[in-house]
């Protein structure tokens, strides 16, 4: 029975154990270019003994960025920043993940600690773009921006966008790349009916509203080496009435699997501004949703919310409810979280240590 320091092997790479790095904004780039900072953040996890690590939301074109301060994978010179980080988490036995993102209407935003309103042209901002030009937020607490409803050539050049990443991606040296459809972000809004009131091809019902991310999904698969792992990362529900559901996001992981996509990054809400109070109560949930969307379609899946223990995420997967455990504040407070963890269940520290901690205190 899989136990959580249990190697997985999906492709041709192996996780040496089942915990991961959740992709966690840090607002630290410059001009999308990974910084020190980086290296610090993602390195010390592989130190730590995560088998996984995720590389923030990296936006695949410029307005793509969710804030002035967020990744990029849109330039070369993008990617040469970030060999370095990915060959230094490959020579701690880790394996580096990336998620490609666009931030669509949620774009063009101040980091959180300076408000995380959307930002004038003035103060850097920049145009959004949206499914339609409905703005994420317009109960006038805030100003949102109105984003530009896309036309086929704003679609195609966002998909060649991923397209492109992807093969930078690969470039800089990950092994695992996941595509961005959630919280409220533009593939999850072209997939969600709260926000997707389109009535071409790309609107109406839920084939039709997932055009956009299967499209995308395609085509990265076509680029991205079929040995190597892609997983999308869904909201599995809007929280909402009348917004997505976990059935209308185990369809769509079924079309995915046909896609050639191996895992599923089981996340929700983020749709709309009126799911915020349901996220901040339901996120527990999100284990029992990966665990239905394993069942229903075979697929791998990785589950993230609320997971702090070492107990609780070894229930996670030897329960079946997920292959892969995804961690982040947790791994912000303590990145040594999987050596402790492997501590409190009496795993051998060589699994997880490197040799000079295991020389001065893994005895």
């Amino acid at each position: 029975m899989p136990h959580l320091f249990s190697p997985l092997t999906i492709k041709d790479i192996t996780l040496r154990n089942r915990i991961g790095v959740a992709p966690m904004c840090q607002y630290h780039a410059k001009d999308g270019i990974a910084q020190a900072w980086h290296m610090s953040q993602l390195g010390s996890k592989a130190v730590g003994g995560a088998a996984l690590v995720m590389t923030e939301a990296t936006a695949v074109l410029p307005e793509g960025r969710i804030t002035p301060a967020c990744m990029g994978l849109w330039n070369d010179d993008q990617v040469e920043a970030l060999k370095p980080i990915t060959a230094f988490i490959k020579e701690q036995g880790a394996v580096s993940g990336v998620q490609l993102a666009h931030a669509g209407r949620k774009g063009s935003s101040a980091v959180p600690w300076l408000g995380g309103q959307q930002l004038t042209d003035r103060e850097g901002g920049w145009n959004t773009v949206g499914p339609t030009d409905q703005a994420f937020d317009d109960d006038g607490t805030r100003l949102w921006k109105a984003p530009k409803a896309m036309q086929q050539d704003d679609i195609e050049q966002v998909q060649n966008a991923f397209v492109a990443a992807a093969k930078r991606a690969l470039k800089a040296g990950y092994e695992f790349l996941e595509i961005h459809c959630a919280h409220g972000y533009l593939l999850h809004s072209f997939l969600s009916p709260l926000v997707n009131s389109r009535t071409d091809e790309y609107g109406g019902n839920l084939k039709s509203r997932a055009r956009m991310l299967l499209e995308t999904t395609a085509k990265v698969r076509a680029v991205w080496p079929q040995s190597l792992p892609l997983s999308v990362r869904l909201s599995m529900t809007d929280w909402v009435e009348g917004g997505l559901s976990v059935q209308d996001n185990i369809e769509v992981a079924s079309w995915l699997k046909d896609l050639g996509v191996d895992l599923v990054d089981c996340s929700s809400g983020g749709a709309t501004p009126d799911s915020r109070g349901s996220i901040n109560g339901g996120i527990a949930q999100q284990v029992g949703m990966a665990a239905d969307l394993k069942q229903s379609t075979g697929l791998m899946s990785m589950a993230v919310g609320e997971i702090t223990e070492a107990h609780q995420a070894q229930g996670i997967i030897t329960n079946g409810q997920a292959d892969i455990v995804l961690l982040a504040r947790a791994m912000l407070r303590d990145p040594y979280w999987p050596t402790h963890a492997a501590q409190e269940l009496g795993i051998a520290m060589p699994q997880i240590m490197p040799q000079l901690h295991q020389f001065y205190i893994g005895r």
